[in-house]
């Protein structure tokens, strides 16, 4: 894994650099984010649309972006690896990613899962803790979710419980247990719920994210989206943000964006059009501006 990595980067100077993981079997319902990955790098590049961001940067541009290709994950449960050292696996395989300075990783999942190990290897690598922004319908917070600590609804008791994050913002909250609001004051999350969302500029100039740390993670989760606009996920969950509400927030966000992922997209449930593939593809382009400098 590590030696096609390199081989994939010699050279490169771009600023962000993609990287899948296409990992489904923490998800709790359905596996299907497994495959997202392909389809969302189809998707980018798709002919119906440019390669453009809102902002003006060119994705065909190589300074930046490069695709680093996918951590095998299958092969590797295929030899007999466990969660544990799979989470490892993933981690030193984003750190590697991070050896090549600028870059900045950005992770297209799989299930939310995924988030763990990535933002333990940006906190490590940079050498200290970030603040996270994270969009989604869930907090993903859960102990250990059916008794997987791996679980995709417990990735954000692990980053919490490691110290990776300083601050932790979810935003689009609105599928939460008594257990999510409970974990959420025991790690100081601060969780903004769509029954109480404000879309006013102030809310989004109040974030004031990644003062006094290494910087800022984003973690989108497809379904922070409300279904109307990304069909395309396992856990449908109705009410949710608009796609210009989360545009909105990454382009008012003041902070400096070392790293982010995609996650949650299913393709076996994208029978409209592939318009949750474009949906992804289009977060993935303003996500690389935003890391873009």
């Amino acid at each position: 894994m590590q030696g096609e990595l390199v081989r994939a980067l010699g050279g490169a100077v771009a600023s962000t650099s993609l990287l899948g993981v296409p990992l489904g079997h923490n998800s709790s319902f359905l596996q299907g984010p497994a495959f997202a990955p392909p389809r969302i790098r189809e998707a980018i590049w798709c002919g119906s649309t440019n390669s453009t961001t809102e902002e003006g940067k060119e994705l065909n541009d190589p300074r930046v972006l490069t695709d680093v290709g996918d951590v095998p994950v299958q092969e590797i449960r295929d030899c007999g690896v466990d969660d544990d050292r799979l989470m490892n696996v993933i981690t030193e395989s984003v750190k590697l990613v991070m050896e090549e300075d600028p870059l900045h990783p950005l992770v297209l999942g799989g299930d939310h899962s995924i988030s763990f190990p990535v933002i333990r290897a940006v906190s490590e690598k940079l050498g200290g803790p970030v603040d996270v922004l994270h969009l989604d319908a869930h907090p993903d917070i859960y102990d250990a979710f059916e008794g997987n600590k791996y679980s995709h609804a417990s990735s954000f008791a692990r980053i919490m419980e490691g110290g990776y994050a300083r601050r932790l913002l979810q935003v689009g909250i609105r599928s939460i247990t008594k257990e999510g609001r409970e974990q959420g004051k025991r790690f100081g999350v601060e969780q903004y719920e769509m029954r109480t969302f404000s879309r006013d500029r102030q809310f989004l100039e109040n974030l004031k994210l990644g003062e006094g740390v290494k910087g800022v993670y984003i973690s989108v989760d497809v379904d922070c989206l409300d279904p109307a606009f990304a069909p395309g996920v396992s856990h449908i969950e109705p009410g949710g943000l608009s796609f210009r509400d989360v545009l909105n927030i990454l382009h008012n966000l003041q902070a400096d964006v070392v790293a982010a992922d995609v996650v949650e997209f299913n393709p076996q449930r994208d029978t409209v059009d592939g318009m949750t593939a474009m949906v992804a593809a289009k977060l993935v382009r303003e996500l690389t501006a935003k890391i873009s400098k």
